[in-house]
């Protein structure tokens, strides 16, 4: 897992509220349960005017020009600004695998659905909470301004405005330390991977039949 320290970067609005993971990802790219190939079909139903399917020509795809990816003012956004209850629906965890696919690495609304919220940690995504009229604030300044660009300290838990203004958020502390460190599941037991060879080799003298 990619570790997360410092990010500045374009900031894309995604102005609805109740984004659900059906949105994110839509159902029939489920059916692979390999972590890559999402990213071109993220929100692919708003994204493209025809319907797409798992291994169809991405060169023959019709884009929606009106949807706010397809814009060339957001164009390489790393992070994605959202209203509350953001990733709501079934607990696909192919829904942050998709944004981080695309380039997100943060995403910035007021609430998220609990299953979302935690399947985004685990696979190197922070989303940060802000209160409802800090996250209005943000979604005025983005169309307000091109290019707009955020920065998000996670070792100081603050989002940084272009003219410098901070504002704190929280994180719990192992959630911290995970994305810091690039620590997904795997990558937390493989800290004692000699402990558990240790334990292998010890049980195998000791219980051979096993």
């Amino acid at each position: 897992m990619q570790k997360f320290n410092l990010l500045k970067g374009v900031v894309a609005p995604m102005d609805r509220e109740n984004v659900d993971t059906d949105a994110i990802i839509p159902k029939q790219f489920l059916k692979s349960i390999r972590k890559t190939g999402f990213g071109p079909h993220l929100f692919d139903a708003d994204r493209y005017l025809d319907t797409g399917y798992p291994g169809m020509d991405l060169s023959t795809r019709k884009p929606n020009p009106n949807f706010v990816l397809n814009q060339a003012r957001y164009q390489g956004a790393s992070i994605l600004l959202s209203r509350k209850n953001f990733g709501c629906g079934s607990s696909r965890e192919h829904a942050p695998w998709a944004l981080d696919q695309y380039g997100f690495r943060a995403v910035i609304a007021p609430s998220y659905a609990d299953i979302f919220f935690n399947n985004c940690f685990k696979n190197g995504l922070l989303p940060i909470v802000l209160p409802e009229t800090e996250v209005a604030k943000l979604f005025d300044e983005v169309y307000a301004f091109v290019g707009y660009q955020l920065s998000i300290d996670l070792t100081r838990q603050v989002v940084i405005k272009p003219n410098g203004t901070e504002i704190p958020f929280e994180v719990q502390a192992f959630r911290k330390y995970c994305l810091l460190n690039g620590l997904d599941d795997i990558g937390l037991t493989l800290r004692h991977s000699e402990k558990i060879k240790s334990f292998e080799l010890n049980r195998l003298v000791k219980n051979p039949w096993i």
